[in-house]
This record gives structure tokens, sequence and C-alpha cells, in this order.
């Protein structure tokens, strides 16, 4: 296996030599580390960009087996959800579905000098270090996920890599189930994270991701976010915090994220 291949990430435009993997749609606009401003409502505006990522002729794709799926056709009949029943403690709790890398970590095979965490790898029979950045505030953003949703980790990286990143990320245990490659569904070229999949109420299920083309199925649930390298003076995890506070309390989040978007 190719080492390049065990994590999902779009390049970073800084360094060609930063591990990628082609089946993560980088964004269109070729500038993902321009400055903005540092509006809570900014990261809204991108879904409505042309990522030449087309979607499934469904609108909501039915359940899949729990193999990735080749031909980006919507899968058959389905076998079981992804997620357990719902605990005592999340009931009646909308869902937050996150995303790992440059979202709310940056991971590399290159060394970092001021790397959060160092996590070895094996592939092939050898072992790799892996480097990773933690994103400004997520330590924060977690805790307050945690007390107000459901949270699922849900990354298209394979989970030799993700598994053990989420365990030093997350020292509080936010995320109540963690969801890897195997549970995306392989379409067009992408990995594609189908909400429907989860059973959970889909107007109560909110994704959180850099990538336009893992939620391609459910653009309409997606909190779009930047993708994040190394800019240690990012707030975007910080500026959405007041946005989850508002939609922890919202029976169906689709008028929410509408008006939102509207803004």
């Amino acid at each position: 296996m190719d080492s390049t291949s065990i994590i999902t990430q779009v390049a970073n435009p800084k360094d060609e030599e930063i591990i990628t993997c082609q089946e993560k749609v980088p964004h269109s606009n070729g500038s993902l580390k321009k400055h903005r401003s540092r509006s809570i409502f900014s990261p809204f505006f991108c879904c409505f960009r042309n990522y030449n990522v087309e979607a499934p002729s469904t609108k909501t794709p039915t359940p899949p087996p729990a193999a990735a799926q080749e031909n980006g056709s919507p899968p058959k009949s389905p076998a079981k959800f992804l997620l357990p029943e719902v605990t005592r403690d999340d009931y009646g709790k909308n869902c937050v579905v996150i995303d790992l890398d440059e979202t709310l970590v940056h991971s590399s095979f290159k060394p970092i000098n001021n790397a959060d965490f160092i996590v070895p790898v094996e592939i092939d029979g050898t072992v790799h270090q892996v480097y990773v950045l933690k994103r400004p505030h997520v330590d924060e953003f977690l805790q307050k996920m945690g007390e107000l949703f459901e949270c699922v980790l849900f990354t298209a990286s394979l989970a030799k890599y993700a598994d053990p990143v989420a365990d030093l990320l997350d020292q509080w245990g936010v995320f109540r189930a963690r969801l890897f490659r195997e549970s995306c569904v392989f379409h067009r070229g992408n990995y594609v994270k189908d909400l429907s999949r989860l059973g959970r109420e889909l107007s109560r299920v909110i994704i959180v991701d850099n990538s336009p083309a893992s939620y391609i199925f459910h653009p309409e649930n997606a909190v779009p976010v930047q993708s994040w390298f190394d800019d240690m003076s990012d707030t975007e995890l910080l500026d959405l915090i007041p946005v989850f506070e508002g939609l922890s309390t919202e029976s169906d989040i689709y008028t929410m994220l509408q008006n939102l978007r509207a803004r």
C-alpha cells in the first residue's frame, strides 16, 4: 500500500510534498489559504461554488452495504445503519458529523517541528511516523460540540491512521462513534459520506467538512469549513461555536442553515 493513500487530504498549496490523496477533490477556487473576513457566516458561502462533482440522480440514496461502491450508482438494499442506537445521554440531540483531516488537524509524513502528535503507522511491514498539527481552538470546539450534540467522527482516511489520531485528539470522549473510509460510498472517484446511511433523521444531521465532495449527496446539511494546514492565527472553529449553539436547539436544521447561507 502506498503510504500516501492512508490519509485523504486536499493539497497544501505551500508545500507540494505534503501527503495528498487524489480521491479527495481540491477546492476549485485555488486560494485555500486566502485571507478572508472573520465573519462566522462566511464558511456557508462556499456551498454554492462549482466543484465539478455531480451528485447521483436520486436525492437521497438508499443505505448500502458496508463495502464502498465503485460504479457511483446508489446502492441497492440496506444491510444496517452505520451508527448504533442513540444513547440515553444523547436522546433528543441533533447529530453532528465531523471530518478529521484539514478540518480538525493536518498531518504529514514530513517532520514538523511543532507537531502536537507523532503517530506511528505500519504500512506493508514498515512503520512510518505521521506528524499531526491540531487546528487552533480545536479543543474548545470539540468540548462544546460534545456538550450540545451527538458527535460522530467521519473520515475518508484509513482507521490505522485516523483511530490513533482520534485517541490523542479527543480527550473528553466527544465522539460517540468513529467512521472511516470503508463507511464511505465511492462515487465517481470520490469518497462520499452518505448521511442517509447513519440511521438518524436527516433533518437533524449536520456535517462539518472542508471537502464539498464529501457531502455531495447532502449539501443542504453541510457547514463548510476552509481547509487548514498550518495557520496558527486561524479562528474558524472558534467562530463557528455560536452557529452550533443555535443549531443545537433546532428540531429541523434546514431552515437555520438556509437562513445563514442567505446572509
